[in-house]
């Protein structure tokens, strides 16, 4: 389908959607930790300026957003206009297609974030549309839309889930002070946002130095919630990481990532646990090959490491970084024995480095979030 099937947004007509768009988007969230593998969609009905239908997907076999809206505005859909995430798909699952029900229900106009990157539905969704009379406009908030589906089209195009590090420091690029402290270096809200990116993630990863260390739990504690836990994965490839911590409650799945040299023992007592425990290198764990277990035979479409400077390291070297997401905290550690962000051997020549293009800054109470993509060509 070519794109003549939408039309161009103008910098006024984007005003003008913004706050319909931003209000589906908001209602897209509604669904995390639930839609897998579905995307997350959200969609609203307006009719003389006002909305008269809203809708978000809850999980596979579940009404679509568009259906949920389209039923709650009734007969108020007709010639009224659908903002939904993205493009209405075209073809039947569980459920049946999108596009026919919006055209059945006398919708006169169509306002989409983003594509559908699903091979079944690329544009299929916006032809009917088109050829039914439908004006369709493609691109409002765009880089939210994609934001919200990211796990979903990078694991629909490759079978790899996204993959988000996470990292937090102070001003001057320090993950702990030098006696290996570090709770808290950034502040509540910083914390709390670590929560929704955990929502939004079916596998969060840790290493065996930030297990021993902080014992973290790595669930999701944000109000409201109800979406799935994500899956806890251990990366520890010698065995040192004790049974009786926190990632081995019961209370989330628990997958431990490790090597043929592990301790005696370690797998016996991980199993006993109630972990996974899955052998996926031999001196060390290769983390391309964990991406291709957790996206292939687990299904799982985003994935958020937190390890500290070692493991993050090792991910940005294998190459499986795709977004970073830096949190800033309004303090300075000094001293040549505090351990930076990313650990490892470092590049040789700054003409190695690794971009990053920054495209969010955000001030989260007293720290600084930065969010931006990696780009592997240097």
């Amino acid at each position: 389908m070519t794109d003549s099937a939408t039309g161009t947004i103008t910098s006024i007509e984007e005003a003008e959607h913004e706050p319909f768009m931003r209000r589906a988007l908001e209602l897209a969230e509604r669904g995390l930790g639930l839609v897998a593998p579905n995307p997350l969609v959200g969609a609203v009905v307006v009719s003389d300026g006002g909305i008269v239908g809203e809708g978000w997907h809850r999980g596979p076999g579940t009404p679509h957003a568009e259906a949920m809206a389209l039923s709650e505005a009734a007969g108020l859909a007709r010639g009224a206009t659908l903002y939904v995430t993205l493009e209405p798909c075209a073809h039947r699952g569980r459920t049946p297609p999108c596009a026919p029900a919006v055209v059945g229900a006398g919708i006169a106009r169509v306002v989409t974030a983003v594509r559908d990157p699903n091979p079944l539905v690329d544009g299929r969704g916006f032809g009917i549309l088109h050829d039914s009379g439908v004006d369709v406009r493609e691109g409002v908030l765009a880089r939210r839309g994609r934001r919200l589906i990211d796990g979903f089209a990078k694991h629909i195009r490759t079978g790899l889930p996204f993959v988000t590090l996470k990292m937090a420091s102070s001003l001057d690029g320090r993950s702990a002070a030098r006696d290996g402290s570090s709770r808290w270096i950034t502040g509540e809200e910083s914390r709390r946002d670590v929560h929704r990116l955990r929502a939004a993630s079916g596998a969060v990863v840790v290493g065996a130095g930030t297990a021993v260390a902080d014992d973290p739990s790595l669930t999701v504690r944000l109000d409201g919630y109800r979406g799935r836990p994500p899956v806890r994965v251990l990366v520890d490839g010698t065995g040192r990481t004790p049974s009786t911590g926190a990632l081995f409650d019961r209370s989330a799945p628990t997958l431990v990532a490790t090597t043929a040299r592990a301790r005696p023992g370690s797998f016996e007592s991980w199993r006993e646990a109630g972990a996974d425990v899955q052998v996926l290198g031999e001196e060390r764990v290769s983390l391309g090959r964990l991406m291709a277990h957790l996206g292939r035979d687990r299904g799982i479409q985003a994935v958020l490491i937190e390890g500290g400077p070692t493991l993050a390291w090792s991910a940005v070297e294998e190459g499986i970084v795709d977004r970073l997401v830096l949190y800033l905290a309004a303090k300075l550690i000094g001293g040549n024995q505090a351990p930076g962000v990313l650990g490892g051997t470092g590049i040789r020549t700054i003409d190695e480095a690794l971009s990053v293009r920054i495209d969010e800054m955000e001030m989260l109470g007293g720290d600084v979030r930065l969010v931006g993509d990696v780009h592997r060509d240097r």
